[in-house]
């Protein structure tokens, strides 16, 4: 049309680096940090510290483009760094501090990182990794974060790297810093490494543009207000934290950031700061309902949780619910940016009879604002399934939310984006009301004579068991229906119960057909993330049914 025009009076590059901009205007002098019980930030304070550490990067010869790696748990620090690398135009990879040295080292190969935050508890493995990739000629720059002050002394007093404090190179940058805004907003922000449940870790990368979008949705998502107090129980090394340290500094609430993660120590933050959010894997909440008290008084308002994965047994979250939490399901991945279908537990057991109040809900939790569409499509056809909560189908995103790409990886991007849409090679069903219902991974899913079997169904089932700590079930070799399940069981301590007192217990709840027919006990194979390794318990499933087939000939 005539008279239109595109310009930057009219439009500015998404980037959530604006979020901490607003945040220091607006809100100033509240608390933006908290470490412990003492330690405090106010807004405009840590604005200007990440003002002079971009400035710092910049002087050590950070450009533009570049990659800044951190190796650091939830601290200050880490909070800092996903504002301060964008502002100096560069790109931050927060790597999970659970990995080992090797796979650290192929990540670093893999990132060409100029400049590694490491926090202090984790030096050696940073030092044993670049060992290992012997890069004498391309030494890389280390920044050490100490937040305990307890002073620092090399484990390798031959290190080539070079070493600088954190706290010192903040106080070394300018605060009037003029920030790299992205000329372009699907400008890489971050980039987040899958966990590697399946094979070779990929690097997931983020643009500023998404990386806006959804920590705008985030605040629908987890029902976040103005001025959240929100308690850091979710690693910021998955998924940015799901998106949520820039969502906090677009609402202007309170980070909490805790030394260790456990249940006491998370209900006595809740009390003494009035934590209002909090996110992360479902063993949280074991941990939460372990240390509650016998006189544990309620909470003092309603706290809401948000967690990814496989919940624990009914007890607990009774018991979290009854004092006060109010627990959120959701289920996403590294590629959508953390969680993309959310959703009240109260409403998972009764969805199928729920009323329009809890239908528009669940409606809500599935097509969130920043996700355009979410399907179970027949992955050949690319038609929908049928809603009739039985048609497995596979699920699929696509919206503003999504990651750009894998790191170097253009073969694996095209893949995922195949036909439109983001495939995520998980499995399955869409309702009536339209509440979608993971099955189970297409890789785990078990083929059983004309049946599917999810193994997840089965799994959630055996952690009712109450003797059971923790399960895993995989398809098992069978010479007649193909494949069957095979369960693998730790057990809790000091609790005994045999094969057959599982099986019977299985019995008493699943068809015939998804009853596991072999139960082996013992410690389960995890990776850096917590996740149990499949493909390796498949091969000790085959492994041991062909030791049985051939002792049997024998």
């Amino acid at each position: 049309m005539e008279g239109l025009v595109l310009c930057p009076a009219n439009y500015i590059p998404l980037t959530p680096l604006s979020f901490l901009e607003r945040a220091a205007f607006v809100y100033r002098k509240k608390v933006a940090l908290i470490r412990g019980n003492t330690t405090t930030c106010s807004w405009e304070e840590l604005h200007g510290r990440c003002l002079k550490l971009a400035s710092a990067l910049s002087q050590l010869g950070v450009s533009p483009g570049e990659v800044v790696a951190a190796v650091a748990p939830n601290v200050p620090a880490l909070y800092e760094l996903h504002f301060s690398v964008p502002m100096a135009g560069a790109i931050l990879s927060a790597l999970n501090t659970k990995l080992d040295a090797a796979t650290l080292a192929q990540i670093l190969q893999q990132l060409e990182a100029k400049v590694i935050f490491v926090y202090s508890d984790f030096i050696k493995l940073v030092l044993q990794a670049l060992t290992i990739l012997q890069e004498k000629d391309k030494p890389y720059l280390i920044v050490l974060i100490n937040d305990n002050n307890n002073g620092y002394e090399s484990p390798v007093s031959s290190a080539p790297q070079r070493i600088l404090d954190y706290q010192t190179l903040v106080e070394i940058g300018q605060p009037n810093f003029k920030i790299v805004y992205p000329k372009n907003e699907f400008d890489p922000i971050s980039i987040n490494f899958t966990s590697g449940s399946t094979g070779k870790p990929k690097g997931v990368v983020y643009s500023h543009r998404a990386a806006y979008l959804n920590a705008i949705a985030d605040c629908f998502r987890y029902e976040m207000g103005k001025s959240p107090v929100f308690l850091w129980t979710v690693d910021m090394f998955r998924c940015n934290g799901w998106c949520l340290p820039w969502t906090v500094a677009a609402l202007g609430g309170s980070n909490i950031c805790l030394a260790e993660i456990y249940g006491k120590a998370i209900l006595d933050t809740i009390y003494l700061h009035n934590v209002t959010h909090f996110c992360g894997a479902p063993m949280i909440l074991t941990k939460i309902a372990h240390a509650i008290g016998t006189n544990q008084p309620l909470l003092p308002h309603q706290v809401n949780v948000t967690v990814a994965g496989v919940l624990p047994p009914p007890d607990i979250m009774t018991k979290l619910e009854e004092l006060g939490f109010n627990i959120n399901h959701s289920y996403g991945m590294s590629e959508a940016l953390g969680p993309v279908i959310s959703m009240p537990r109260k409403f998972q057991d009764d969805f199928p009879k729920s009323n329009e109040d809890a239908n528009v809900k669940i409606r809500e939790g599935i097509h969130n604002i920043m996700m355009e569409q979410v399907d179970v499509k027949d992955p050949e056809s690319m038609k929908s399934v049928p809603a009739d909560g039985k048609t497995i189908g596979e699920i699929m995103f696509r919206g503003n939310a999504m990651m750009l790409g894998y790191l170097k990886d253009p073969s694996r991007t095209e893949e995922a984006f195949d036909g439109g849409w983001y495939r995520t090679k998980d499995l399955g069903i869409k309702y009536p009301n339209g509440y979608i219902t993971l099955k189970d991974r297409a890789v785990d899913v078990i083929k059983s004579g004309g049946e599917i079997v999810s193994t997840l169904e089965i799994e959630g089932v055996l952690i009712r068991h109450p003797m059971v700590l923790v399960a895993a079930v995989v398809a098992g070799p069978d010479d007649v229906l193909g494949e069957t399940p095979c369960a693998f069981v730790k057990l809790k301590e000091g609790c005994f119960v045999t094969d057959q007192g599982i099986i019977k217990f299985c019995e008493d709840w699943l068809h015939d057909y998804m009853v596991p027919k072999a139960v082996i006990f013992g410690d389960l194979p995890l990776n850096s993330s917590g996740k149990i390794q499949k493909f390796i318990l498949r091969d000790k499933a085959k492994a041991i049914v062909h030791f049985e087939r051939t002792r049997h000939n024998i």
